[in-house]
């Protein structure tokens, strides 16, 4: 869960903010010096890549489970939900991401 709430933290600070104020000059506000923010594909990649490492944790755990190694029930089950959660929350941006693409394409010129 705090995987998917980073995610998406990440990707609403990425996203910028927008500011209805208007300056003084009529030019947009200067943006405050800071980290460059990272791309949308890095973003995507990243989530994918700690998604994964998730999935192998979980298949680690039910592993365990299985053979007797000392692994208990519940940190099984916690690593197989956090594991879904991740894979549900990257299907769901892959899942807008191909939506918008389609309604841009849709656009008349």
């Amino acid at each position: 869960m705090a995987f998917a709430v980073e995610a998406l933290t990440n990707l609403a600070s990425s996203a910028g903010s927008v500011s209805l104020k208007s300056s003084g000059a009529g030019f947009p506000p200067a943006r405050a010096q800071g980290p460059a923010p990272t791309p949308f594909s890095g973003l995507l990649t990243e989530a994918i890549g700690e998604s994964g490492k998730l999935q192998d944790q979980a298949d680690a755990a039910v592993t365990g489970l299985m053979t007797g190694s000392g692994v208990d029930v519940h940190t099984a089950m916690i690593a197989t939900e956090k594991a879904s959660m991740a894979f549900e929350l990257s299907l769901a941006v892959r899942n807008k991401a191909v939506q918008a693409y389609q309604q841009v394409m849709s656009m008349q010129f």
